[in-house]
């Protein structure tokens, strides 16, 4: 590496920043000025009164409108419509009736697993002690025993009663065990683990309820898929009854990066017991209070298959001085999480990572991996007229990014105004006019749409970063970035609209972290619109009118924390969006790029499919985040034409991924509707 060019270089860039950063002040004064002067004038002080009371009716008539407008009006009586209807879909109402439970319990098949349920009881309030053990004893499947290990204190001597009462009554299939001291949720869940007998283990909370048929499902899902760690999805319900919800945690399929982010997976956790083979322990008691997250990290690690079953089957009370009611009454879990989290990156490997909370709760984290190396970055951004776009864009880029080894491949595709090739004159340092005419005629006998590339001189005003591939055909945005990643000298590719501006600084970093993994494909970014909207926060296919994909949190408010608090940490999708999507250059060719046969549209959903089908993870971060002035470079109008091209192209997609479409999206659980973008629940039509 020349160490005394790349000083010099960054020497040149530091002096640009400096001299922007100097620009920007001065703007900044000057407007402060004009504002300071309007602020003191005799008029502004008058009219102090006049403005409040204006302001004032303003807010008013706002509120008026809010309240009584028959749209909100609507949508508001509606929503308390499907909150009532949900309460009743998935409540009591949804435990089985006789019929249904006859059924289960005679129900046979060829593993007939016998379940151990692990309970550690400390202090267990009468009321939850009961409702616990009675929710295990009314399974619908019957091969289950239930170990209860008692930690309780003196004063709460009734717990070991009420257990002996249960297990005099349950035919040996409730095992009781006083311990001689408290030794802490996961000390005690060891003791339990000492006790069972079991094939598959199961973790149940001493103050939580089971759905009638949640061993049923287990069972029934061992069985089917040859699972080995199973969890489902979860409710929280408050004042004793599950028919009053707090919320409802419907969940994805296993996903590792969601995971490491979020224990989101948590109840209820069923699990072989040869998983565990290579452990003294089933929990680490140094990791008292989040026990749990590192317990699921460890196994689902060595699990052969991971299945979730998308079915309310768990109900987590929430009382005072639970986590379930707030995670300040076990401020000890935040940091054992943490730990749980850098032990499991340290043993896959990685180093020099960090881990902290998120403002959406304190144990979802934001973990930033190393950046190892310093791989060149080809930023891809095909371009045709739009000079003002272009320029924020690339300027956008320049001013804000901290990493620096990076080149811009424009694929200039037929524009016209002389603004833009002013423009490009002046990012090559030469006559762009006079360079085109030179590479007239320069058709390539595959390519005829190529006609070749010319380069930056220092004198450009972005260095000697930048590259313009010229490309002459009709408009394919799949060939046009193509032909661009063939021209592209780095390691990654960083496809890019123009009409979009960065606004965090490590934006390339936060891509480039996980793009270098080898288990991972495309990364994709955080976007919004010019109103500070949500454009893309990760691709949810068969969702939308045409069932094909649509954007998760669509519309949504940037400040938002999304379901569950998705817009606040990594996670795997299916697909995220080209239009800032990053991906190892040899992995863009291995899949042969970008699909030319959807021109415009599905291209980059296809594409991310087609490196899962390598066994890639797609990601998105909600770390890297770009304004995305949608489609001013291409339009994105479904009348006429573009209409006709766009159900073609999505009929192509639906054919392609006809299976894959059927199965439903991993990451997006079943539960949901794919009629809407919010994470709406799926309900019956007498409710919508």
């Amino acid at each position: 590496m020349d160490y005394k060019n790349a000083y010099e270089k960054e020497k040149e860039r530091c002096a640009y920043l400096a001299d922007r950063l100097s620009q920007v002040e001065e703007e900044r004064d000057v407007l402060q000025a004009r504002l300071d002067h309007i602020h003191n004038s005799a008029f502004w002080k008058m009219s102090k009164p006049f403005r409040k009371a204006i302001h004032f009716f303003i807010r008013q008539a706002s509120r008026v409108r809010r309240v009584l407008h028959p749209r909100d009006l609507i949508k508001k009586l509606k929503y308390k419509k499907r909150e009532r209807q949900a309460s009743l879909q998935f409540g009591t109402a949804s435990f089985p009736d006789q019929t249904i439970i006859a059924a289960q319990r005679e129900a046979v098949f060829p593993q007939m697993i016998r379940f151990s349920i692990l309970v550690p009881l400390w202090n267990t309030p009468e009321e939850f002690l009961r409702d616990m053990i009675t929710s295990v004893i009314n399974q619908t499947y019957e091969n289950w025993e239930l170990c209860l290990g008692d930690g309780s204190d003196e004063e709460h001597s009734y717990v070991g009663q009420i257990c002996q009462e249960y297990a005099a009554l349950a035919g040996g299939r409730i095992v009781y065990r006083k311990l001689a001291r408290n030794e802490g949720i996961a000390g005690n869940t060891n003791q339990c683990y000492r006790l069972a007998t079991g094939e598959y283990i199961g973790l149940f909370d001493h103050d939580d309820i089971l759905h009638p048929c949640a061993l049923y499902e287990y069972v029934k899902a061992i069985n089917e898929t040859g699972a080995d760690f199973l969890y489902c999805d979860e409710a929280t319900f408050r004042d004793g009854s599950p028919d009053n919800l707090v919320n409802m945690h419907f969940k994805p399929d296993y996903a590792p990066d969601t995971l490491r982010g979020n224990n989101y997976i948590c109840h209820f956790s069923v699990f072989s017991r040869r998983l565990l083979e290579e452990d003294t322990e089933l929990f680490r008691t140094s990791l008292d209070g989040s026990q749990d997250h590192d317990m699921i990290l460890r196994l689902t690690d060595r699990a052969k298959k991971v299945c979730h079953i998308p079915r309310l089957l768990y109900y987590w009370r929430s009382h005072e001085g639970s986590v379930a009611a707030d995670i300040e009454a076990k401020p000890y879990a935040v940091e054992a999480a943490k730990r749980a989290v850098a032990d499991h990156l340290e043993k896959h490997g990685f180093q020099n990572f960090q881990i902290s909370s998120t403002r959406a709760f304190p144990t979802i984290f934001r973990i930033r991996y190393q950046v190892v190396d310093n791989p060149r970055i080809s930023v891809i951004i095909p371009n045709r007229d739009h000079r003002e776009d272009l320029k924020r864009c690339i300027d956008s880029i320049m001013d804000r990014s901290t990493y620096d080894n990076y080149e811009l491949v424009i694929v200039e595709n037929g524009s016209t105004s002389r603004e833009i090739k002013d423009y490009y004159t002046r990012l090559l340092g030469y006559d762009y006019d006079r360079a085109l005419e030179e590479h007239k005629g320069k058709v390539s006998t595959d390519k005829p749409y190529d006609r070749g590339v010319m380069e930056s001189e220092e004198s450009g005003a972005a260095g000697d970063r930048v590259r313009i591939v010229v490309y002459d055909g009709e408009f394919n945005y799949s060939r046009i970035n193509n032909l661009g990643v063939t021209y592209a000298t780095g390691d990654y590719v960083l496809l890019l609209n123009n009409d979009t501006q960065v606004i965090t600084f490590d934006w390339m970093e936060e891509l480039l972290m996980y793009a270098q993994r080898q288990d991972v494909g495309a990364v994709g970014a955080k976007l919004y619109y010019g109103d500070h909207t949500i454009q893309h926060a990760g691709v949810v296919v068969g969702m939308g009118a045409h069932g094909t994909a649509g954007h998760t949190h669509y519309k949504h408010n940037f400040q938002d924390l999304g379901y569950m608090g998705r817009l606040c940490y990594a996670q795997n999708v299916s697909a995220v969006t080209g239009a800032c999507l990053m991906v190892r250059k040899s992995l863009y060719e291995q899949v042969g790029g970008l699909e030319e046969s959807l021109a415009v549209s599905l291209n980059d959903v296809d594409f991310c499919l087609r490196l899962r089908e390598l066994g890639k993870l797609n990601i998105f971060t909600p770390f890297a985040e770009l304004y995305h002035y949608e489609s001013e470079s291409r339009g994105d109008d479904l009348h006429g034409e573009n209409a006709v091209r766009y159900n073609e192209e999505a009929a192509r997609f639906r054919e392609r991924w006809k299976t894959l479409l059927d199965q439903g999206d991993p990451y997006y659980n079943p539960n949901f509707t794919l009629e809407r973008s919010d994470y709406s629940l799926k309900l019956p039509d007498s409710v919508r």
